[in-house]
């Protein structure tokens, strides 16, 4: 009898851990939560900063921000500081419709974005800077949407959360609309854009930074990647780091792209024309014998390695972090580059006086 009795119990808790370990492993598949709330689109690009600071850089932001008097009175109006504040960022990237292969843009001519901001701010201090620069404010879901015009276009700015903002400047108002929809179900594990979830199983775990984007050699904005795409691919880049190794290798990014053509003819392409410009890069270094060269882009060139795998072509390399904290390094150096300092005025000598050559050469100048 007491069997019996034990026998239900024990099945549900097996069907509840059940379902709690399916719940777990379809979120870690899933993509970030920053990346779910973005509409359809044809680009992804997703960044967490949060790795620079595990991995240290020096005192320094990797991507730097220009404090000039109109961000510092941003900074003060908002209490918001990119370079302290942002924890996070995902793009969605909308193409004309125009465009070879159509967008998601609408009839707009250029490109089109939508942003997901998680990062640490004060929301009374940033709802009252976008109430007075914006000219109007809809209040949709019991969410303030605030309109912003911005270069002759029109961006939309919503507050999701204590540390959630979302951006849109397309066209169409249904797009934030429908952001502001997802962020009140973000905890399911099958949110998110269907090209998004499509590609994301191949991004690596532990990558701070990826990108899924529909590649259009045809379209404008892609003017030189027909040297390299001979038609419409899928493009997979991501970068990621070992979180066990991070204390003890903390300067290596393991950089891998994929490139998913229509067959295994056009991925061999890709690779062959990429294995070619590799080539040529390393073949121009050894005739030119730099051996002075900086060894992190020696080093991120000499791991690149290209393959065919059925119908992706595969770039696989490692990246020093050494590589960001030189271009942090040399933004240092922009102003004195920008603005060089003028050269002395060096004294002109002076010629001696020849009467003859100076009737010469007014006889030479005299009009006609």
């Amino acid at each position: 009898m007491r069997i019996r009795r034990t026998l239900p119990v024990v099945l549900a808790v097996a069907i509840v851990a059940a379902a709690v370990i399916v719940a777990v492993q379809l979120r870690k598949a899933a993509p970030p939560e920053p990346a779910r709330l973005l509409p359809g689109a044809d680009g992804f690009l997703y960044a967490d900063f949060s790795w620079v600071r595990k991995t240290g850089n020096n005192g320094k932001p990797l991507l730097p921000v220009t404090h000039d008097p109109e961000y510092e009175r941003f900074i003060q109006e908002t209490g918001f500081d990119y370079e302290r504040d942002l924890d996070s960022v995902a793009f969605a990237v909308h193409y004309p419709q125009s465009w070879p292969g159509g967008g998601t843009g609408g009839d707009a001519p250029e490109p089109r974005f939508s942003e997901v901001f998680v990062a640490h701010f004060n929301s009374g201090k940033c709802s009252a800077y976008l109430k007075k620069i914006a000219t109007a404010i809809e209040n949709y879901n019991s969410v303030d949407i605030y309109t912003i015009p911005i270069s002759g276009r029109v961006v939309r700015v919503a507050i999701l959360g204590v540390d959630t903002v979302a951006a849109s400047n397309h066209d169409d108002p249904a797009v934030i609309r429908g952001m502001v929809d997802r962020s009140r179900r973000l905890a399911s594990p099958f949110a998110g854009p269907q090209f998004l979830r499509r590609f994301y199983k191949r991004v690596p775990l532990a990558s701070p930074v990826w990108l899924i984007a529909r590649i259009e050699p045809a379209a404008p904005a892609f003017q030189g990647w027909s040297a390299v795409f001979p038609r419409t691919a899928d493009l997979v880049l991501s970068a990621s780091y070992n979180p066990l190794l991070l204390r003890l290798r903390p300067g290596m990014l393991h950089v891998r792209a994929e490139a998913w053509a229509d067959n295994r003819d056009a991925a061999e392409t890709i690779a062959d024309k990429v294995n070619v410009f590799l080539a040529l890069f390393r073949s121009a270094e050894i005739s030119v014998g730099s051996p002075g060269s900086d060894a992190d882009i020696r080093a991120l060139f000499d791991s690149l390695q290209v393959r065919q795998e059925d119908s992706r072509a595969v770039l696989v390399a490692t990246l020093p972090v050494g590589v960001f904290r030189k271009l942090v390094d040399s933004s240092d150096q922009l102003p004195a580059l920008a603005a060089p300092a003028k050269p002395e005025p060096q004294p002109q000598p002076t010629a001696k006086k020849n009467p003859k050559a100076k009737k010469q050469g007014a006889r030479v100048h005299a009009p006609q």
